[in-house]
């Protein structure tokens, strides 16, 4: 079935009712994508390299690059995708089972393993990628990455609710709610604080993580009760309320109703959303459309709040995404400005070469496709200000209002936007080779593929696209009818005084791990005050009743001197003020 109602394809063209390029291409692809998909998977996968049971290799290739380890993030995405299959019936239940039973296997163990991140108890959570044997991973690399305790949450709960109702509630709350509530509680503990985001590059705030990690904690508070945990319950859902905030309002806020509050990732000038506040560059990315997916919630509508698939800043934000890669690749010469383009992860990529990648392209056919759904659920579609620019790709003359299914217009846009997101599963049909087997990349200047073979997300993300061009939608999971609360998390003041000798022309700075503490980074570090010298003093504005490490550091002229380790914890207080007293170490 496809994601359009009999009323809407009697409107559509009648070349638009027959199997598409997009159709016959999911057609044959989605066999090639499921096996290369498993074969990735240890210990039988046929090309999972002597990966342990249930551990997923991102990619057999062994140089240029060598992604021969296991992501907990990909990880999560592959195994999310095999537990929609179970869910919708696509498979023998049995054997499917059993292998996401492996997967949980797996990665309790993982969790338990110490990596440079830390332990179970002290960050090691974060660590983003292990050997494929499930020992750590202990060379350089950009840690920690928090998106991925949060997608393994998304998995295994939507695994657990499904056992749920097959009344297999003993394997829920002694194996799966372990591991389950130690991802939450790592979530819970750090939200607000800065990552490596999905592309290992940036550290800084992400959108992706914080969207995932906001759907994890809504989620795992209304799990939490059927093992009978009330007080986490609540504790996860109060998160959830100012991870929400944070979403929605940037820096410490009080009263959303302050003239002064600006979005925190909504960048309502240029209409896109920003994955990386704060980074050099435009913050249009791929971040931002993979967010809007593996958080859609058929139930949410068009919500803006959780930037559903077909809410007005998700639809905007597509559009300046896609428009971002019109002239960046030679093979989206020629083709039309309201036509699909090939698309990477941002226009400022240069890795490998900066290719489109055929995951990054499905995400945006996946979009839309969750999108059309909706509208198609709801009986209408909405055209505001933030999204005329996206609709009028398909119609000029369209103005502001909202469209019902009885409109010439909603059927004329249902089509026009279903055959737009058909092209972007054609495209990547186009440049992929004849064996359909899917790498990360192909070549910006003549579609070969390029970068790591068979990888697993790229995979995944085909049969993700699949079903939603069928129409199918994932399990709902608590977004319907949530607003941003009326008052976010409340700043409280906390004054830093440290005792700290100096010499002529030094001087004391204060960093950590917020960006309010300038996320650890010594160039933008806060300088103190030195009045009551040798008692060094500054007062911060931090986000109430949050975990927070810092640490002081010299400066002169020409060096930087940071005190010992360990970092400074505290948390702040849920209201009002504090003062932390140090001795420089």
């Amino acid at each position: 079935m496809r994601p359009l109602s009999t009323s809407v394809l009697n409107s559509c063209a009648l070349t638009l009712q027959q199997p598409t390029i997009a159709d016959t291409y999911a057609a044959k692809e989605l066999p090639i994508a499921q096996a290369g998909l498993l074969a990735n998977i240890g210990p039988d996968g046929a090309k999972s390299s002597g990966a342990y049971p249930g551990v997923v290799i991102a990619s057999p290739s062994t140089s240029n690059p060598d992604y021969l380890y296991t992501w907990t993030r990909d990880s999560s995405l592959v195994f999310k995708a095999l537990v929609d299959q179970l869910i919708a019936g696509g498979g023998p239940a049995g054997s499917m089972s059993s292998l996401i039973d492996m997967f949980v296997t797996a990665e309790a163990s993982i969790q338990q393993v110490p990596n440079p991140s830390g332990n179970i108890t002290t960050g090691g959570l974060g660590e983003p990628k292990f050997m494929i044997n499930k020992t750590a991973f202990t060379a350089a690399w950009g840690r920690p990455q928090r998106d991925g305790p949060a997608l393994r949450v998304t998995t295994l709960l939507t695994y657990a609710k499904w056992l749920l109702q097959q009344n297999n509630t003993s394997y829920v709350t002694s194996t799966l709610w372990p591991i389950i509530q130690l991802d939450l509680d790592y979530v819970a503990s750090g939200w607000n604080l800065s990552t490596y985001d999905l592309w290992e590059e940036v550290y800084a705030l992400s959108f992706f993580t914080s969207a995932v990690q906001h759907r994890a904690l809504r989620e795992g508070s209304i799990l939490a009760m059927t093992p009978g945990h009330s007080d986490l319950s609540n504790s996860y859902s109060l998160q959830a309320d100012r991870l929400l905030c944070f979403l929605q309002v940037r820096g410490n806020v009080a009263h959303l109703s302050d003239s002064h509050v600006r979005q925190s990732f909504w960048n309502s000038t240029s209409g896109y959303i920003v994955a990386n506040p704060g980074v050099q560059r435009s913050g249009i990315d791929a971040n931002t459309i993979l967010a809007s997916i593996h958080t859609f919630d058929v139930d949410a509508s068009c919500d803006a709040t959780t930037y559903q698939p077909c809410s007005d800043k998700a639809l905007a934000n597509l559009k300046v995404y896609v428009d971002s890669f019109r002239s960046m690749y030679t093979i989206n010469s020629g083709i039309l400005e309201n036509g699909a383009v090939a698309t990477g992860r941002y226009p400022e990529d240069v890795y490998q070469g900066g290719n489109p990648w055929y995951l990054t392209t499905f995400a945006v056919a996946e979009q839309l496709y969750d999108a059309l759904v909706v509208w198609d659920k709801q009986g209408y579609l909405s055209v505001t200000d933030i999204s005329l620019d996206f609709f009028r790709m398909f119609d000029m003359s369209i103005s502001t209002g909202t469209y019902t299914t009885s409109s010439s217009v909603y059927g004329t846009l249902m089509c026009a936007i279903r055959s737009f997101a058909d092209e972007f599963v054609a495209i990547n049909a186009n440049y992929t080779p004849s064996d359909g087997s899917l790498a990360e990349q192909y070549s910006r200047t003549n579609g070969t593929p390029v970068s790591a073979v068979d990888l697993t997300w790229s995979y995944a993300s085909a049969l993700t696209a699949f079903a939603a061009l069928e129409g199918q939608t994932p399990v709902t999971w608590g977004a319907q009818g949530l607003s941003v609360p009326s008052m976010c998390y409340i700043p409280v003041s906390v004054t830093f005084n440290v005792d700290a000798m100096t010499v002529f022309g030094e001087n004391i700075y204060l960093t950590g791990s917020v960006p309010a503490l300038s996320n650890w980074d010594p160039s933008t570090a806060i300088p103190m005050s030195s009045v009551n010298y040798p008692i060094w003093s500054t007062t911060v504005s931090l986000p109430a009743d949050t975990p927070i490490l810092y640490k002081y550091i010299r400066k002169d002229a020409n060096s930087v001197m940071w005190e010992s380790d360990p970092n400074n914890a505290f948390t702040t207080v849920e209201s009002g003020s504090q003062t932390l007293d140090d001795v420089w170490r």
